[in-house]
């Protein structure tokens, strides 16, 4: 089996920065969407939120969700590939029984930050361009469940007097009884909450070995450090054009 990374994080934190400058490590390749929750939830597709348990990872998930790893390593002939879905930030002991030997890039950002760019993508427009790069990744048997959430998004988005999207980013227990009792604000501030800290509850049951963490703000500020140190925990040598890259 390919060797997996698993970036978690929380939306808006900086997660497709780090995808997409770690694939340019080499023998290191990701998915050509940025997020692939419909993979993860095959199996369990019509749980109501997106906080799996790792009992909810059934023989049957686990060797789904491999075998897609395994083919995209092999397709894109890498040794390590890299995913990021947010919706993974509530359920790391699901992931974790998944993809057992994973190694994990944890990266959290400021709450303050992240609810601002947060409510933006709550009041977007649905983005179909984008829903269509993730279509060719949804499994066969699931196409209609989600051809039918597809059509009630795009009305809810177009007769809805709340101007906002359904559900947008990781779905908590209870997403829709939150929405009912907080400000969209508060939603959003609640969202990063829950990933971070179900996050860390559920790193503390993986060896430390396999886990690293950053802060955004530190990339940001000093991404040839920064990088140098994921490069290092994964084993490659950062390439002298990323590093010039980075320079700029």
């Amino acid at each position: 089996m390919s060797e997996s990374v698993v970036i978690i994080g929380a939306p808006r934190s900086g997660t497709n920065m780090l995808r997409d400058m770690l694939i340019e490590l080499p023998g290191v390749g990701t998915w050509s969407c940025d997020e692939i929750n419909y993979i993860w939830r095959h199996g369990n597709l019509r749980y109501p939120s997106d906080e799996f348990t790792a009992e909810m990872a059934t023989p049957a998930v686990q060797n789904y969700i491999r075998q897609q790893f395994d083919k995209l390593a092999n397709v894109q002939n890498v040794d390590t590939i890299i995913e990021k879905t947010c919706a993974n930030s509530l359920r790391v002991g699901f992931v974790d029984k998944v993809l057992p030997e994973a190694k994990y890039i944890f990266i959290v950002r400021d709450g303050m930050d992240v609810v601002g760019s947060s409510l933006q993508r709550w009041t977007a427009s649905l983005d179909v361009k984008y829903i269509l790069q993730k279509v060719q990744y949804i499994p066969l048997a699931d196409l209609p469940y989600y051809a039918f959430r597809y059509l009630y998004h795009r009305m809810y988005r177009l007769f809805s007097r709340e101007n906002r999207l359904a559900l947008w980013g990781p779905a908590m227990d209870d997403i829709d009884g939150l929405l009912k009792q907080y400000s969209l604000t508060e939603v959003c501030a609640l969202q990063w909450k829950a990933c971070v800290d179900r996050a860390e509850e559920d790193f503390t049951k993986i060896s430390a070995d396999r886990i690293i963490r950053i802060r955004y703000e530190d990339f940001v500020c000093n991404p040839i450090s920064e990088f140098s140190k994921l490069a290092l925990f994964l084993g490659k040598e950062v390439p002298y054009s990323v590093n010039e890259f980075l320079k700029n």
